[in-house]
């Protein structure tokens, strides 16, 4: 029986609740759907984001899995900070704390209104299964505040030397792209070979992210995920702004 996303002779397969292998992301479409179904458990997750696979879908929708042409990918040393960003970062009116909030960072970032999105991917569902993640140690936030308050954030997942980023959200201006920037320094200090942004957006690029062939992605990855890991609790990461980086 044919897939309900089969479109011009690309099958779409489910995925079996017996097995945890994904089809090879290499002959996915350029928009990346390449399976739907199965779960969310720890071992799919792990084992998609290793193949450079995430799940991405709506409330109501079975579970869909992604892998785009091209990726958009941050270098951690090509952040791009702008004369008006430089200047926030030297007010010193934000602090960053890494792994203190998670639970907070996600449910955040899950309702935080955005222009021209009516409801959030980051489903019940979602929100359960990352902060999973997060216990285990494969899941990291970052913290953002104002007056010791939280005002912003991000959370993704970490393998090897590669960051996937997930989502971010600001209560502020400015406060998810502080979050970012403590990131990319952090994880350029520390030797990572990129941060995952997945989907292409004016605001990624504006901060320094590139659009790289999925091919290119997919040979770095598994380079990067080979490579030693930063496992469990992050709280000890540290980060405040060197003027002139």
């Amino acid at each position: 029986m044919a897939s309900m996303f089969e479109e011009d002779n690309y099958f779409i397969p489910p995925l079996s609740k017996y097995s945890t292998e994904f089809p090879d992301p290499r002959s996915a479409s350029d928009e990346g759907l390449l399976a739907y179904g199965g779960d969310l458990s720890t071992h799919r997750l792990i084992s998609a984001y290793k193949k450079g696979i995430f799940p991405w879908y709506s409330e109501g929708d079975p579970i869909l899995w992604w892998s785009p042409n091209p990726r958009l990918l941050l270098y951690p040393n090509k952040f791009k900070v702008r004369k008006s960003f430089r200047r926030v970062l030297r007010s010193g009116k934000f602090t960053v704390t890494f792994d203190e909030r998670f639970s907070e960072v996600i449910r955040y970032c899950a309702t935080v209104s955005r222009e021209g999105q009516n409801s959030s991917w980051i489903v019940s569902e979602m929100i359960e299964a990352y902060i999973r993640l997060h216990e285990e140690g494969f899941a990291h936030s970052v913290e953002v505040y104002r007056e010791g308050e939280l005002v912003g954030g991000l959370y993704g997942i970490a393998l090897g030397k590669a960051f996937f980023g997930e989502s971010m959200f600001s209560l502020v201006p400015d406060a998810s792209k502080v979050a970012f920037k403590a990131l990319s320094d952090v994880l350029g200090r520390r030797g990572y070979d990129f941060i995952d942004c997945q989907m292409k957006t004016d605001h990624m690029i504006g901060l320094g992210a590139e659009a790289v062939e999925r091919s290119l992605f997919l040979d770095a990855l598994e380079e990067a995920i080979e490579k030693p890991m930063d496992f469990g609790s992050w709280q000890h990461f540290k980060w405040e702004y060197e003027d002139g980086k």
